[in-house]
């Protein structure tokens, strides 16, 4: 049994305790990188340095889901205010709609060099350490040189997903684009299982390189000028001048006030607007229980409902044709929340997916902490890996639309809609602290069911993430975990929900969670979904 915030019992047991510290704290899906992140701050570094040590080795670590391609987003408050920084890229000059409507595409593929932006994360950790980070930034790349260098254990979620990955890319094997990824991660065609040794000599050569210039190297050095000869030799669109040009971008974090919390996020082009709107719609029902049909209907359908608009309508908010004042007024809510009876709507279609995604959060004594996330989006990303230098290019050009109607249609030097969301919590001007939950469409969805555990059903934070969880998938369609109850599962099919048990953990998402308290006092939890762990000082 799980103890809640208030003292009651909640009836699903924690697979895992709580932890407590007072002098800093690192969660995230992998426990090597946990512990690299608490070294940093063992040094006399602060959460930021813990944050990006940790993100840095996380690319080594769990190289199915983010790496040296990758975007980033974060979520920093650092001496009592919180700041914002948006560290997607964007897509080359190159890619026009035309160019792409030429070749007979109506929708973006998920592999190959079509969907390849701009790796925006190597950038932002140079940005963060640059604004706020205390150590020097070559120390921060040194937990991840050695475990590329000398090789580490593969844990078991790794190496499910290392066999995934290899299997996903299978028929692109003898396809001279992808022979980076072969060569960097199936060295001999050789799978590493659990427990095997993984090495990563390129991505070790690579990591100096960025250590040492600040990551400039990536965007106008070496690293820069073998992604535009690879583009260039195997059919790409990214050039070296897309590269160069591009730079992150400090933003000012979007909220919502839900029953006396302030729930932060990062705005557009990511959709945590859509956890905001969907809170603004669950406000206006109460929600004694956490395990009744009612709940668990009213949250889904509050979900959808948010959902639909958010991919209708996020964007590159230089191009998006709606405000973000607009979707989180209170006219909004109401004419939403109206829609909502007793049975499951159709909404507009969409077809939520599971994608490769890595979230971190670290905190330290002097009351600074991260929400940090980075991603290739699914699985190894595009499956362009740069041969020599094993940076692997993410394939987030997929969530561009093709109709040329849409804010978020495909286009040059532009965003697109970004499934990555670190979290935040605070209240009455204090920081309660971040929170997060991987797992591309999954991301907004998990995020709302662990605020509402949260705060309407006062769980601490390992039980928030414990709790078994539902994911809406499209329509009507719905997938729960073996955990909710057989009741539950009924009671919403019969008002029209098609509802799927699905025992697989992976598709819920993996999230961690760090809150302070008023004595400052740091509580931390991770998922039982992932190999990760609380690193604690």
């Amino acid at each position: 049994m799980a103890m809640t915030w208030d003292g009651q019992i909640y009836p699903y047991p924690s697979r895992r305790e709580v932890v407590y510290a007072r002098r800093g704290m690192v969660c995230t899906s992998q426990t090597l990188a946990a512990q690299a992140g608490l070294d940093m701050l063992k040094l006399g570094g602060n959460a930021v340095d813990a944050a990006l040590a940790t993100a840095i080795a996380l690319t080594v670590l769990e190289p199915t889901s983010n790496g040296l391609g990758s975007d980033a987003f974060a979520l920093i408050w650092m001496k009592g205010k919180l700041y914002g920084l948006n560290g997607s890229g964007w897509s080359p000059r190159t890619l026009t709609w035309e160019t792409l409507h030429e070749k007979g595409l109506s929708e973006i593929p998920l592999r190959g060099w079509t969907p390849v932006m701009v790796p925006g994360a190597p950038a932002a950790w140079a940005e963060i350490h640059s604004r706020f980070g205390r150590l020097p930034f070559e120390e921060l790349f040194k937990p991840a040189i050695s475990y590329a260098e000398d090789g580490y254990s593969v844990m078991p979620n790794l190496a499910v997903m290392l066999k995934e990955g290899y299997e996903s890319f299978a028929p692109y094997r003898h396809e001279p684009a992808f022979k980076g990824l072969f060569d960097t991660f199936y060295a001999g065609d050789v799978i590493a299982g659990a427990g095997d040794i993984l090495r990563l000599p390129q991505q070790a050569r690579s990591l100096r390189l960025l250590a040492r210039s600040r990551c400039r190297d990536l965007y106008e050095g070496e690293i820069a000028t073998a992604i535009d000869d690879w583009s260039k030799k195997t059919g790409g669109y990214l050039r070296k001048e897309d590269l160069m040009d591009y730079r992150p971008q400090w933003v000012q974090p979007i909220h919502t006030n839900y029953r006396g919390y302030d729930v932060w996020e990062i705005p557009p082009n990511g959709h945590g607007l859509v956890v905001l709107m969907a809170l603004n719609i669950a406000s206006g029902f109460s929600f004694a229980e956490r395990d009744t049909v009612e709940t668990f209907h009213r949250q889904i359908e509050s979900m959808k409902l948010a959902f639909a608009d958010g991919r209708e309508y996020i964007a590159d908010p230089r191009f998006m044709n709606t405000s973000v004042e607009d979707w989180l007024s209170e006219s909004y809510a109401v004419r939403r929340r109206a829609e909502i009876g007793d049975m499951a709507l159709m909404p507009r279609p969409v077809s939520p997916n599971n994608g490769g995604t890595v979230y971190l959060c670290s905190a330290d004594g002097e009351g600074n902490m991260v929400s940090y996330i980075q991603s290739n989006y699914t699985g190894f990303g595009s499956g362009i890996v740069i041969p020599g230098y094993g940076v692997a290019l993410s394939d987030r050009g997929n969530n561009f639309s093709m109709d040329p109607r849409s804010d978020n249609c495909a286009g040059p030097r532009k965003k697109s809609y970004h499934t990555i969301i670190p979290g935040f919590l605070s209240r009455d001007g204090q920081a309660v602290g971040p929170f997060g939950v991987m797992g591309a469409f999954m991301q907004p969805q998990g995020q709302f069911q662990v605020l509402m555990n949260t705060i309407d059903f006062h769980l601490n934070p390992q039980a928030a993430l414990d709790a078994p969880r539902w994911q809406w998938v499209g329509g009507k369609r719905i997938e729960v975990e073996a955990a909710v109850p057989a009741a539950v599962v009924e009671g919403l099919r019969r008002k029209g929900h098609e509802v799927i048990v699905n025992a697989d953990p992976i598709p819920y998402g993996r999230g961690q969670i760090i809150w302070r308290n008023e004595q400052g006092v740091l509580s931390g939890a991770t998922e039982p979904r992932a190999d990760g762990a609380v690193a604690a000082w």
